[in-house]
């Protein structure tokens, strides 16, 4: 048998899968079901399920909120959700399940027979750190910078941006369109402000889009072909920390 928790803050939508699974998949036993993410945490570390069917949009947080107060994570998950957002792109690149509502029979039963298999082969640990990583990438890519010029601000979406040239105090912005915008801070203060998750600062004078690479080229330190076909220099003592960004 595997342990399951239920958790949704939508209480009819547990009582329908609650059902189902009595109905349709008599090798799962519900141990614990909580409406939110507190009483969620709450109820995973006292039952120790094996698998947890996991609604991603509460009223007190979401399901990556939860997950972040329980890592490791040492039980397998299936999210359960209404929206075919973001999140379902994340699940797709991490090989994580997920069910759209209203609930599938088939798609719950071949979910659950995957999820076995995972729990068996304890490969969820690793699924779950790559899922986490890719959601918070996902979630900064969706954002806009406010960028400071000689004339005001410019809001740029993050996922626009290319690579950043430090010109003296003053920084320019690489488009993905062509666009270029100079901007009034120094390429140190968007060091510091960028995500790390997605931007890599590989020469003194140069910040790029870790997505945005096309190739790079082994040498002293190397460089980079950019998707818009600029060469970029990866300086000798920029370069171990590059390449652990880039293969993460």
């Amino acid at each position: 048998m595997i342990r399951t928790v239920l958790i949704d803050d939508e209480i009819d939508s547990i009582r329908v899968l609650e059902r189902l699974l009595e109905r349709y998949c008599p090798e799962v036993t519900i141990v614990g079901k909580a409406d939110g993410v507190e009483m969620g945490v709450h109820t995973i570390q006292s039952a120790k399920p094996d698998l947890v069917f996991l609604d991603i949009e509460m009223a007190q947080g979401n399901a990556f909120d939860l997950l972040n107060q329980l890592q490791p994570i040492d039980f397998q998950v299936i999210f359960v959700t209404a929206f075919d957002n973001y999140a379902i792109r994340a699940f797709k690149y991490s090989a994580v399940d997920y069910l759209l509502k209203p609930v599938d029979i088939d798609d719950l039963q071949a979910a659950l027979q995957r999820a076995m298999r995972e729990v068996q082969g304890k490969n969820f640990i690793d699924q779950m750190e790559t899922l986490l990583y890719n959601v918070e990438t996902f979630q900064l890519t969706q954002q806009k910078m406010a960028v400071p010029t000689l004339t005001g601000l410019v809001f740029i979406p993050i996922k626009d941006i290319m690579r950043f040239e430090a010109k003296g105090s003053y920084t320019t912005i690489y488009l993905t369109n062509g666009e270029q915008i100079i901007a009034t801070r120094n390429i140190k203060e968007y060091e510091d402000l960028l995500p790390a998750a997605i931007f890599c600062r590989v020469h003194n004078s140069h910040i790029i889009n870790l997505h945005k690479i096309q190739k790079y080229h082994k040498g002293r330190g190397g460089y980079v072909v950019m998707e818009d076909g600029n060469t970029i220099e990866v300086a000798s003592r920029r370069r171990e920390e590059f390449l652990r960004r880039l293969l993460k």
